[in-house]
């Protein structure tokens, strides 16, 4: 689990970048908002089959969860508009870097406080000099993508 875990990460992560490109493409054809509207109901068709073949969970369960644990789709929804709207205008790799990177500033806060019922998991030196690091490859990579 120690290495498959990360590994199941980084394939996700390189499911994004292939989703966003092909997202930005379709979003110049059919719209942003009807872009989103599609990769949503296309993702929500494939999400049932999933569930009718392999779930043993309950959906109704959702009735009875805090209505903050529901917001899930709303976040999902803005990050697809976003990556629909800013991947034709200044790619893939600039669009997902941002992306990346108030992902990881954000998960830094919600682990070191242990928001939203997650295990605390506080910051130290070391990864606050990761996460400037990461801010400072933003900038580098923003400001040549600029000069160009």
């Amino acid at each position: 689990m120690k290495f498959f875990l990360p590994f199941l990460a980084l394939l996700g992560g390189a499911a994004i970048a292939v989703q966003s490109q092909v997202n930005g493409e379709l979003g110049k054809k059919t719209g942003v908002i009807e872009a989103s509207l599609i990769n949503f109901a296309v993702g929500t068709l494939v999400l049932l089959m999933v569930v009718i073949f392999f779930g043993r969970g309950e959906l109704s369960a959702a009735a009875a969860v805090p209505k903050w644990q529901l917001t899930g789709g709303i976040l999902g929804a803005f990050y697809v508009l976003m990556v629909v709207f800013s991947v034709p205008r200044i790619g893939v790799t600039a669009t997902l870097m941002s992306a990346i990177a108030g992902q990881m500033l954000l998960g830094a806060v919600i682990d070191h406080f242990g928001f939203f019922g997650g295990e605390r998991m506080p910051l130290n030196g070391t990864k606050i000099l990761a996460l400037g690091l990461l801010l400072l490859s933003l900038i580098l990579y923003h400001s040549s993508h600029d000069s160009k």
